[in-house]
């Protein structure tokens, strides 16, 4: 899951809202025109800022991207943080899922952000795609792994298992269009995930 904007921050200072107003307005301009369809012109116009005074935020095209991306991570973080500071699997997946509802629509944004990542060079994917599986899928099997430990999750599975069955029942959420009642919807997803997951 990734978005472009981190919850529960505090007022920037003002080259920082630059720089936020900047991301956000290149976001918009990346989602519906593509990475190859966006130029550092249009994004200083977008902002309202000269193309020096873009330069001085991000060196170019291809740094605010990965820029964009880096802050989707942050959000996550922050999310599976949020999360571990709940007692047992089932509050912090509550947590946790909640959180991405609250997130939903910068989620939704950030994965159509990353479906653009083929364009950047390879080895700087190769560093944001590494990255992204050490702070989300791995923070989540930390928590598998934990839950497991406790007893609170089944351990015939390896935890990994219990990522992917776990994401692969709530990207929906935030993946695709709003869904109704999604609050309801996912505490549904996430008693049918874990009553089949608990040690019987």
């Amino acid at each position: 899951m990734l978005g472009v904007t981190a919850p529960y921050s505090s007022p920037l200072p003002a080259s920082d809202n630059t720089r936020a107003r900047i991301q956000t307005e290149a976001a918009r301009l990346f989602v519906a025109s593509g990475y190859h369809g966006v130029s550092m012109r249009e994004v200083a116009e977008a902002v309202g800022v000269t193309k020096p005074a873009l330069y001085h935020h991000f060196a170019d095209k291809e740094s605010l991207f990965l820029a964009m991306l880096d802050g989707a991570l942050h959000t996550l973080s922050r999310i599976v943080e949020h999360a571990r500071t709940e007692v047992g699997i089932r509050n912090q997946l509550g947590t946790l899922v909640r959180d991405l509802l609250d997130t939903a629509p910068e989620q939704r944004v950030g994965l159509q952000l990353a479906s653009e990542l083929r364009h950047v060079s390879a080895e700087r994917r190769s560093a944001f795609e590494s990255e992204y599986r050490r702070v989300w899928m791995g923070g989540l099997t930390s928590l598998m792994e934990q839950a497991i430990g406790r007893k609170e999750l089944r351990g015939d599975l390896p935890a990994s298992a219990h990522t992917r069955a776990f994401l692969a029942l709530t990207y929906p959420l935030v993946s695709g269009a709003p869904v109704p009642q999604p609050h309801e919807t996912a505490q549904a997803l996430l008693s049918i995930y874990l009553d089949g997951s608990t040690p019987r």
